[in-house]
């Protein structure tokens, strides 16, 4: 178990579709000491099931642009042409409040966040093997044969980046979601410890 300490840490959690990063995220949050999630800010509309600044922060496009321009985020990202982004000053305020933040984002997202808070815990999830992620993928039922073929290949670029790029320190193979914990919790101690 990590040490308590004054100073909290962003814990940044990426890796392909598939690898079980949610699983792990939800799981970091009930073990660790004083844990949050962290809330991204979108300009997608809200669907039914979702809440206003539990699930996202949902703010129009003019507002998000102007806390863009305001360098009011740690990293911003376009997707199906809303816009998504991780607001800094909540994350900012828990980590000096002794809290770890946990953020689940994708690779281009947490190059961003290596620059914007260079202490940050930065861990690459990896599938044991690629025919594993195929078989996790295939086994969602969600998506087509071809969605599965553009995942993987996604997922190829995706693990090509994060070790080419040096923006992960760590790199934790998901085969036992347990026992992946365990070595992400280890991996917090230590950083927790250096600090």
């Amino acid at each position: 178990m990590p040490r308590p300490t004054n100073q909290g840490r962003l814990v940044v959690i990426s890796g392909p579709s598939g690898t079980g990063k949610s699983t792990i995220c939800q799981e970091l949050l009930r073990r660790l000491p004083r844990a949050r999630w962290s809330i991204s800010a979108t300009t997608r509309p809200r669907r039914a099931n979702e809440r206003q600044d539990q699930n996202y922060h949902f703010i129009s496009r003019e507002e998000f642009e102007r806390m863009r321009d305001a360098g009011e985020f740690l990293e911003t990202a376009e997707y199906l042409g809303h816009l998504y982004g991780t607001p800094a000053a909540p994350v900012r305020q828990a980590v000096a409040n002794g809290e770890y933040v946990v953020m689940e984002i994708e690779v281009q997202g947490g190059a961003q966040v290596a620059r914007a808070v260079p202490d940050s815990i930065r861990i690459f999830v990896l599938p044991p093997t690629m025919e594993t992620l195929r078989t996790r993928l295939e086994g969602r039922q969600t998506e087509s044969s071809e969605q599965q073929r553009r995942r993987l290949a996604e997922a190829d670029g995706e693990i090509g980046f994060a070790r080419d790029s040096g923006c992960y320190d760590y790199f934790v193979t998901n085969d036992i979601v347990d026992r992946t914990v365990d070595e992400i919790m280890e991996i917090i101690e230590k950083e927790t410890a250096r600090t």
